[in-house]
């Protein structure tokens, strides 16, 4: 396949002289929620689709990006697509581009449009992959909601280098939407969003129109508009899962506001069950605590500064990046609630910082670092250290590589 050779680029262009090939199979889908965002996109697509699914809908869904298999990318009727079906739809659409030049990202989502094309579903869950404007997802007509995650600085070499240029090539997916659902964003952000989206009277804010409340229990307080749930937490793990919970919470009470059919006693064992592999994941083996946390931007790190804070755990981290990503800001978040960091570079990922520049951005800030030359080597000084609490971190491409090793 004669793919792009960039392997990201922001042009719907190529896409939509693929999709004319397939017939336009993207004007043939169920109702869809699109969600961008610069974190969160996946957790609340994890919620939202445990909650439909549990109101006896049909969904299917595209995620990006996967952790260990490229299945994971994409849901038929609430179930991973298997291999066989991927395989010959991939096939079928490389065969109709002619192996004219289109980015990975671009081949991917018109096989995603053709397979959610040929299967009946309720809704299609989509996920954006960058941005929003011109990321190949928004190709889409029609909405019948746009969510917008959490937005902070990220990519910002494809968005732009400000907060407002990434804010409003996020902004992007709102067009056509019969909703807009809008989770807690930073003040700047928000305002940024308010002044663009203010003409709009099919908006809702958190704070303005929902919100949440963590109790510090094993509840919490869910308000949407006038009405008051208690739920019970999720299994996934910080605070800023009840944001993507609420968030997920709101949309559905705007679908039933809309007219489908939603039982609001399933909203409780929907959230409870939800997962998301990979986002603040807690297994123990080995006799050791283990948190796997695919952070990469200072959001994240933000957030699972957070949570390390409260758990007081002081973990020894398995750490690797992708050196387009703020290592330093990364490492200096998190640096007061971590023991010492364990370099490795991520295997097969040619732009990965190698492991005398993590060691050497951990000495810039006191940190102590060991370099490994494998994920195997850091793992086995890992488990045979006399730390407890073990946080694998900076990338998802590593957490997806270390999680496959070690269940």
């Amino acid at each position: 396949m004669n793919l792009h050779p960039k392997y990201i680029d922001l042009s719907l262009d190529r896409l939509k002289i693929l999709l004319k090939n397939l017939g336009n199979p993207h004007l043939n889908l169920p109702s869809t929620i699109h969600i961008a965002g610069t974190n969160g996109k996946g957790s609340t697509l994890s919620f939202l689709l445990n909650i439909l699914k549990n109101n006896n809908y049909s969904c299917h869904a595209y995620i990006s990006p996967h952790l260990n298999r490229f299945n994971e990318r994409i849901i038929i009727n609430n179930k991973e697509i298997n291999t066989k079906k991927l395989y010959n739809c991939l096939k079928l659409v490389k065969q109709i581009n002619k192996n004219k030049p289109i980015t990975f990202f671009e081949i991917t989502t018109a096989a995603a449009f053709l397979l959610f094309s040929k299967y009946k579903a309720d809704f299609l869950l989509l996920e954006t992959g960058l941005g929003g404007r011109l990321d190949a997802t928004n190709i889409i007509p029609k909405k019948e909601l746009s969510i917008l995650t959490s937005i902070s600085i990220d990519h910002q070499e494809f968005l732009g280098k400000t907060i407002k240029k990434i804010t409003n090539e996020k902004l992007g997916i709102t067009k056509n939407s019969n909703n807009i659902i809008i989770a807690k964003q930073k003040s700047e952000v928000q305002e940024i969003i308010y002044s663009k989206l203010k003409k709009n009277n099919n908006v809702f804010y958190f704070k303005k129109h929902f919100n949440f409340h963590n109790n510090h229990s094993s509840k919490f307080l869910f308000k949407f508009q006038n009405k008051k749930f208690n739920f019970d937490k999720p299994r996934l793990l910080g605070n800023h899962q009840l944001e993507n919970a609420s968030t997920a919470l709101a949309s559905v009470m705007v679908l039933k506001s809309n007219g489908f059919k939603i039982n609001e006693k399933k909203f409780n064992i929907s959230i409870k069950t939800s997962i998301w592999p990979g986002r603040l994941e807690f297994l123990k083996l080995n006799n050791k605590r283990i948190i796997l946390d695919g952070s990469h931007n200072i959001d994240g790190a933000e957030k699972l500064n957070l949570f390390l804070k409260e758990k007081k755990i002081k973990p020894i981290v398995l750490f690797g990046m992708l050196n387009n990503k703020p290592i330093y800001e990364f490492l200096k978040t998190i640096s007061n609630n971590i023991s010492k960091v364990v370099a490795v570079r991520i295997p097969k990922e040619k732009n990965a910082f190698t492991v005398e520049e993590i060691n050497n951005y951990c000495k810039k800030i006191s940190l102590e670092c060991v370099n490994k030359k494998s994920i195997n080597d850091a793992l086995y000084y890992i488990f045979h250290s006399n730390k407890k609490n073990v946080l694998i971190t900076g990338s998802l491409y590593l957490v997806g590589k270390v999680r496959e090793k070690i269940l």
